[in-house]
């Protein structure tokens, strides 16, 4: 490893759910960490906010409280990472960086018809043609045009560059480089379906599509540079300006990059308010089967950006959440209740709360509670909920072996619930191979402070290895008869969910 002093990367996770953020020490170490909660409002039915200042406020209180503890441990920080939730959008002013709207979430449904009539259009081939991404309002385009409809119907400021619209990291970093960086990262800027796969390039066809002017975006970023691509830190309450912003990523992005060091080959699945599956893809193959095709990032010394296979499941932990609220206790309570559960019970909760994701792509699809019988109870409805997610998970990587032609040999997972090891056990059992669990809960934050530190010249790519903790292992023991009428069950109760049979 190659040293630059005594030093740390303080990483930042800003999240749906929180803000979390990481100090990692040249030795690879977790330091410190902190963390703040962050809060959703739904100001009518399928529609998912959250305020940009209370957002803002998470970030400078997490990296302020890191940067002390630096401070008081006799350590500097050196740079800063920043992995983001991606598809969100707001806009803002430049001059400012006041929000000037809410940030709509990705889990956001109120662009659902404008959506319903994309997709059956001659737009849709051309959407997904182009940036690998299907027609769903998970994406940012429709969002950033329903915003700018009414914050700018006319497109007056927009067109002159007086409105921004973008991401979140967009906006993160113009407020902690205090105006001076006008950027998306490359990955980010991949999932607002206004970006060609094959040059990372806004593209003017879809900008017209969706009634954006080019003026109102912001140039696209490599996801690293030591400070040259993405700024230095400048009147950020409780950092030291000049601070350099190392690295950028996406959340799901950033957890491939830990997960797989960078290196192709890795399949990994982060399980979180929703869940991504992900994988490298050399080939920059065209979606397909219900994967979406997307970039995972660009670093500076590549001539191109890294290209990825991924789907994405709208609800993992939303189904935990919901049966918390339905049973009167926390997620922690779900987890604890399942374990009473009888064993040979086989409820399947479907959380299709606003459709399904991977691997079938149906918004109609409506949530489901099926295979109860008189001894149903609590713990039963919260054992489904939790295995809602390994089932969601085992369906989607079917998906994978037949896009990559073959087996995935082991899965690797992080994200919260991941801290189950029953939901574990059970993945492994029916995907029928090994799991591979992270060996830190906060991966996303820990892939981005590794590209943050090798852009810093403290670790290079040789060294991701020795930085990164083995994690568990979980592996099957049931044997294919169990696993296919398990999977049967669940295969069903999906198709019911979307108005079928299997």
């Amino acid at each position: 490893m190659s040293a630059v002093g005594q030093g740390t990367v303080l990483a930042l996770d800003q999240g749906t759910s929180g803000t979390k953020g990481l100090l990692v020490a040249e030795d690879g170490r977790v330091v410190a960490t902190a963390h703040r909660p962050l809060s959703q409002r739904y100001p009518e039915p399928g529609w998912v906010e959250q305020d940009p200042t209370d957002l803002w406020r998470s970030v400078t209180e997490v990296a302020g409280e890191l940067a002390a503890r630096a401070a008081a441990a006799g350590t500097r920080v050196v740079g800063l990472g920043l992995s983001v939730q991606r598809e969100a959008v707001l806009v803002w002013d430049p001059d400012t960086g006041a929000a000037l709207s809410p940030l709509i979430s990705w889990q956001d449904r109120r662009t659902a018809e404008r959506c319903a009539g994309l997709a059956v259009s001659a737009a849709a081939e051309l959407i997904s043609g182009r940036t690998g991404l299907p027609v769903d309002p998970m994406f940012s385009a429709t969002k950033a045009e329903w915003l700018l409809d009414r914050i700018d119907p006319h497109r007056e400021r927009a067109a002159t560059g007086r409105l921004r619209v973008g991401t979140v990291e967009a906006w993160l970093l113009h407020r902690l480089t205090g105006g001076a960086t006008d950027a998306t990262e490359t990955g980010c800027a991949s999932r607002t379906q206004l970006v060609r796969l094959d040059d990372a390039e806004w593209d003017p066809c879809l900008l017209d599509l969706f009634r954006i002017p080019r003026a109102a975006l912001p140039r696209i970023a490599a996801s690293d540079g030591a400070g040259e691509e993405l700024g230095h830190t400048r009147n950020v309450p409780g950092l030291t300006d000049g601070l350099p912003i190392a690295a950028v990523l996406g959340d799901s992005h950033a957890a491939l990059f830990a997960q797989s060091q960078g290196r192709p080959g890795t399949v990994k699945a982060t399980y979180g308010t929703g869940a991504s599956l992900m994988v490298l893809d050399p080939d920059g193959r065209r979606p397909a089967e219900g994967i979406t095709a997307t970039l995972a990032w660009r670093r500076t010394r590549d001539t191109g950006a890294a290209h990825a296979l991924e789907a994405n499941i709208a609800s993992a932990g939303t189904a935990i959440r919901w049966a918390a609220r339905l049973l009167g206790t926390d997620p922690a309570g779900i987890a604890a209740l399942a374990v009473d559960a009888r064993e040979d019970t086989e409820v399947y909760l479907v959380p299709a709360f606003s459709g399904l994701g991977a691997p079938y792509w149906d918004r109609g699809a409506r949530a489901l509670l099926i295979g109860m019988d008189l001894d149903t109870g609590p713990a039963e409805v919260a054992r489904a909920a939790v295995e809602s997610m390994a089932f969601q998970v085992a369906d989607t990587l079917s998906r994978f072996d037949t896009v990559l032609g073959g087996t995935v040999a082991e899965l690797c997972a992080d994200g919260g619930p991941t801290g189950n090891d029953r939901l574990m056990a059970l993945q492994a059992e029916l995907i029928g191979r090994p799991v591979r669990r992270s060996g830190r809960p906060e991966v996303s934050a820990l892939g981005v402070a590794h590209l943050a530190g090798i852009a810093l010249g403290m670790w290079d790519d040789a060294d991701l290895s020795a930085l990164t903790p083995p994690g568990t292992r979980f592996t099957s023991h049931e044997d294919d008869t169990w696993r296919d009428r398990r999977m049967a069950g669940w295969r069903d109760a999906v198709a019911r969910s979307r108005g079928k049979r299997a």
